[in-house]
């Protein structure tokens, strides 16, 4: 419990900072294993994230709604292992076909990607290749309620503290008027958009790249790889620097992502690419 609360304590600190507002003492709502107190847990929650700096009318339209999901628990109990040879990784997240498209929006996106490399050091086959592996370059983004599954997950005991974190960032990422709860549909564990960001790291990364005021990087291309690489040129991408195994910019392959065949697929599709 003083674990929880120590980390809800945090976030609203966090939360607070980026709404420019200041967190009372955070509550720590009351995690479950059924659905049977989902709706008591929210009740709790709500009042945790008004005391991090979150508008009633947020609360209402993007948290109140949200329903437990079975689906999102089951979908958490049996993830797949990475554990996978990098040739059927390949096959599978960046076959020749993806290569061959990549290849065309690199062409058909010279200017922007360019722009994005100019800005950041972040070479442009990296990026595309990350957008490709991610969701097949914006096609497989998912379409679940954010809201319902960070909320499921955040009531669910088997890793609150992470989810509860997330789903507050969400919640921070509508105060701020980046997106509308509608909008905000996604991966089954929360992930939001064309390279599939936390709600966290979109709070702390994500960059207005077509000018139009808002972050959105669910549907403006330029919004995403901006913040694609605003992530990893703040987690110390060294432009000019190589990206593959042994080189300085492999380790940030990993702060994107911890599968070690994730990484080494990542580093061959970009080069496969460039060339």
């Amino acid at each position: 419990m003083m674990a929880r609360l120590k980390n809800a304590r945090k976030l609203a600190a966090m939360a607070a900072l980026a709404l420019g507002v200041t967190a009372g003492p955070a509550l720590a709502a009351q995690c479950g294993n059924s659905a049977a107190g989902f709706n008591e847990w929210k009740q709790q929650f709500a009042a945790e994230a008004q005391q991090a700096g979150i508008s009633q009318g947020t609360i209402q339209s993007a948290l109140m709604p949200t329903q437990y999901s079975s689906k999102v628990v089951s979908l958490d109990r049996n993830q797949h292992s990475m554990n996978i040879s990098l040739e059927a990784f390949m096959e599978r997240r960046a076959p020749a076909s993806f290569v061959a498209k990549g290849k065309r929006i690199i062409q058909q996106n010279a200017s922007l990607l360019n722009a994005v490399e100019q800005r950041y050091g972040v070479p442009k086959e990296v990026l595309v290749a990350i957008w490709g592996m991610e969701t097949g370059f914006g096609a497989n983004s998912g379409n679940m309620n954010i809201f319902s599954s960070l909320a499921t997950l955040s009531y669910d005991c088997r890793r609150s503290a992470f989810f509860t974190e997330e789903l507050l960032a969400a919640l921070a990422i509508v105060e701020r008027g980046d997106m509308q709860p509608g909008q905000m549909r996604g991966a089954w564990a929360g992930e939001i958009g064309q390279t599939q960001f936390l709600a966290k790291n979109y709070l702390r990364f994500a960059v207005d790249g077509d000018g139009n005021g808002r972050r959105d990087l669910i549907n403006s291309t330029p919004d995403v790889l901006y913040s694609t690489a605003n992530f990893l040129r703040q987690h110390g991408w060294q432009p000019g620097a190589g990206y593959q195994e042994g080189q300085p910019n492999f380790a940030r392959l990993r702060d994107w992502n911890r599968a070690g065949v994730y990484q080494k697929a990542l580093a061959l599709f970009a080069t496969k690419l460039a060339n």
